[in-house]
Formats: C-alpha cells, sequence, structure tokens
C-alpha cells in the first residue's frame, strides 16, 4: 500500500487533535469504501495514533506518509496521493499556509479546524484566485471553530417566518464539565499568536477593505457590544469574546452578498430549488456577536484575568515566552501542557444560545425611522467538548461531504464553511452524531 492513492490524508495524525480525527474517520472507513492515510514528520508516532484511535481494536493497515511543512516537496508529493487534506497542524499562522499552497499546487481539496482569524482571511487574499482557477477548494474553520456557529445562525434564521425579518444575532457559549474544563498548549498557543496578530489582521483588512462587499442589514443599526453585563433572558453573565465565529460569519454574509458561487451541479443545471432556498437563507444579513456565558462572578474574575493577561504580554516576545512557559498561571488552570485527560474530555459539554432581535413585520425594517426591533427568538446548539469530540464529528462529516457530494460544491477557492456546506445536510449530519439544533422561544419584546 506504499504508493496506493488515497481518498483523504490526515496530516497532524500524531498530534493531540489529529488523533481524536483520526478515531472519529475510523467510524466511517470501516468497510474499506474510504482509503485513508495518515501524515506527519515521524512515521513512528503516526502509528502510535493510529493503535491509540484504534483500540481495542486492532489497527487498519493505512499508509502512514511522512510530511514537513518545513519540506515543500514532501507536503506536494503527499498531496499528490490523495483527493482531500485534513490539516490538524497548529498553529496555523505559523505551519498552516505551506500545506494550502501544496494543496493548490496539486489541485487538491483542504480542510482544517483553524480558529485563526489571520490566517484564514490571510490565504483568502493570497490563494482565492489560484485555487479557483485549478479546481481546489480550501476551507478554514470546519471544527468547533466555526461550524455550530455558522450552522447555529443558520437554524436559527430558519425560524424567522415572513413577514418577520431578524435583525441581530448574538452567540452566547457556555462550556462545563462534570470534572475539570483542560485545554492542551497548542490551543492556548493559537490563542496568544492570534492576540499578537491583531495589528497585522487589522492592516491586512485595511488593505482589503475596498474588494470586500458591504453587508446592509435592514432595520436598526448595530449597537456596540457590551464588555460584560447580566443576561437576564439566561440568568448568566455575558462577557464580549473576539471570536473567530464573528469574523467567519462576517464572511460567509460578504460573500453571499456578492452572490455565492455556484456548485459545480449549479453551473450545468441552475434550476436547483432546494439548493436556492438554502442560499436565501445564508444570504440573510444581520449583526452578530459571540458572548461567554458565565455562570458566577468567580467565573468572570477568571477570564478577565486570562484575557487582560494575554492583550497585555502577548504584544511582547517577552510576554508571548511567559504565556507559552506557564499556561497553567495565566489561564487559571484552563490550559496546560498535557492537555486534558479521556476522563476530562468525556465529561465536557458546551451549550450556544443564539438569541436573535428583529422585526414581526419587515416593512417595520424598511421605514425611514429604523424602529426598535418587537421580536426574540432563541434558539439552542449543544454538544459533547469542543476540542476533541465536536470538533473532530465537524471536520469528519465536513470531509465526506466533499468526498461524496463534491458536485454540489463550488469548483474551487478559498471559503467559509458556511458558503461551501450551507446548501448540504451538514446541520442533518451533525445531528446524527450528537449535535444537536434546538428552538427555545419567540416572545414580543
Amino acid at each position: 500500500m506504499a504508493d496506493a492513492a488515497v481518498d483523504v490524508v490526515i496530516f497532524g495524525a500524531s498530534g493531540f487533535t489529529g488523533k481524536y480525527v483520526v478515531r472519529e474517520l475510523l467510524k466511517f472507513s470501516k468497510d474499506g469504501s474510504r482509503r485513508v492515510a495518515l501524515a506527519g514528520r515521524h512515521r513512528a508516532k503516526l502509528a502510535a495514533a493510529l493503535e491509540w484511535a484504534a483500540a481495542p481494536a486492532s489497527p487498519p493497515t493505512f499508509p502512514l506518509l511522512e510530511a514537513d511543512v518545513d519540506d515543500p516537496q514532501s507536503l506536494l508529493a503527499m498531496c499528490r496521493r490523495t483527493k482531500l487534506v485534513l490539516n490538524c497542524v497548529g498553529p496555523f499562522r505559523l505551519y498552516g499556509q505551506p500545506v494550502v499552497a501544496a494543496c493548490v499546487e496539486a489541485g487538491i481539496d483542504y480542510l482544517d479546524i483553524t480558529g485563526e482569524p489571520e490566517f484564514m482571511e490571510r490565504m483568502d487574499l493570497l490563494y482565492h484566485q489560484a485555487a479557483s482557477d485549478r479546481g481546489s477548494l480550501i476551507v478554514s474553520a470546519c471544527g468547533y471553530d466555526s461550524i455550530p456557529a455558522e450552522f447555529g445562525l443558520l437554524h436559527h434564521l430558519k425560524q424567522w417566518v415572513a413577514p418577520s425579518l431578524p435583525n441581530s444575532v448574538d452567540c452566547f457559549l457556555q462550556i462545563t464539565s462534570s470534572t475539570k474544563v483542560v485545554g492542551n498548549l497548542g490551543t492556548w498557543e493559537s490563542a496568544v499568536l492570534g492576540v499578537s496578530s491583531a495589528s497585522d489582521l487589522r492592516k491586512m483588512r485595511a488593505k482589503t477593505k475596498n474588494s470586500k462587499v458591504r453587508v446592509h442589514v435592514p432595520g436598526a443599526p448595530a449597537k456596540k457590544p457590551s464588555l460584560l453585563y447580566w443576561n437576564k433572558h439566561l440568568s448568566l453573565w455575558a462577557m464580549y469574546l473576539p471570536s473567530a465565529d464573528s469574523a467567519v460569519v462576517r464572511r460567509t454574509m460578504s460573500t453571499a452578498a456578492s452572490g455565492a458561487p455556484p456548485s459545480i451541479a449549479e453551473a450545468e443545471d441552475p434550476n436547483l430549488p432546494a439548493v436556492e432556498y438554502a442560499r436565501k437563507l445564508v444570504s440573510i444579513p444581520v449583526h452578530f456577536g459571540v458572548y461567554s456565558a458565565l455562570p458566577n462572578i468567580f467565573a468572570v474574575f477568571k477570564q478577565l484575568w486570562m484575557g487582560i493577561s494575554v492583550i497585555c504580554l502577548a504584544a511582547f516576545a517577552f510576554g508571548r515566552r511567559l504565556l507559552l512557559r506557564f499556561p497553567e498561571v495565566f489561564s487559571f488552570g484552563l490550559f496546560h501542557r498535557g492537555g486534558p485527560s479521556e476522563e476530562q474530555v468525556a465529561a465536557a459539554r458546551f451549550k450556544m444560545w443564539f438569541v436573535g432581535k428583529g422585526y414581526s413585520d419587515s416593512k417595520m425594517a424598511t421605514s425611514s425611522h429604523a424602529p426598535t426591533p418587537d421580536l426574540q427568538m432563541t434558539t439552542v446548539v449543544s454538544g459533547p467538548e469542543i476540542g476533541y469530540i465536536t470538533t473532530p464529528i465537524c471536520l469528519v462529516q465536513c470531509a465526506l461531504i466533499v468526498l461524496h457530494e463534491r458536485r454540489s460544491l463550488p469548483r474551487g477557492g478559498v471559503y467559509t464553511p458556511g458558503t461551501v456546506f450551507g446548501t448540504t445536510d451538514l446541520q442533518q449530519r451533525l445531528e446524527d452524531n450528537g449535535i444537536s439544533f434546538e428552538f427555545m422561544s419567540k416572545q414580543n419584546i
């Protein structure tokens, strides 16, 4: 099997998140219908990760490919062996671009699990045209960042039946555990580097501002987000979160406003009503924000300490070294080098409330006075631990759609998950695998 072509390669399969992705994909590869390979720097570590993921069963005979981000030819050789790469090697700001470049050069598809806006938008700027020309589909944020947010928002928008019209939707995230919530060092490093690169992101957005389509939201203008407040509706403290989800959702809405890219099938048959309905949902513009939902003042204090520490220190090389050397101190134990145990992973869950405000009659939004919204809708997305259970579920289901429904997707380009998968059955797939989408309430305000 050493030289056999495969359908999908998991790059970074021996990493902390990568091995959970391997375990998730194994559930859908037992019949041998999907040819899978694992790739990384060390063949022995890949073999150990495969054995861990398959336990207690014997590991399958997957090709183990040696590839390194510092060796472009090894990445290109990996890409020429497959149709699709699932990239689990972060921080993506440091290690992601060579993998994207190799996938575009080889003309194959690419999905990753990053939550780093600067990386995602830089890949869009640098590779969108080449990926479109070569038929290479490049989609970032296919894990917890930002599938639950994008598809939670789409689920929420479905509840606004005409003549009602949404104006704003705020997402409130709560993570709970029966033991202790723990993240690994790679996630912490990505967060630290993300804050340190904030100025780079602002400069890049300033350069591309004129090329982006401005999204017009009918009705009341966006309100400046509150840093911290008590949410009476949810009975939780809400703290503003500068999340990747907000950036991804805005990119999806901007793409939709400029005309969402047609799928391969649509280019051949434009009369597809089901796809057209989904495209209309994707294109509904709203003001969107993300908040942490915290149960008490102690939780608020911990998150404030972590946020202030990262913001103050990440801008300096010495500060970054401190943050990365002592993650337990600056995160109140939320992140540490060893990462979570399997028991801690199994004990954690997430819940996201989507609280939308809008108009009972869309005519109100188009009046010259832009009245205050009079209708509130609440929906919920919930599921298992975000980093090592929900992320692999999301990534693998996106991969299965790419592998088996490629004609329903754009031919090529750099896009968000909502743009690419918004017209597919991804929500149903997620529900079938333990992530729930629910309607909570509708009320006049």
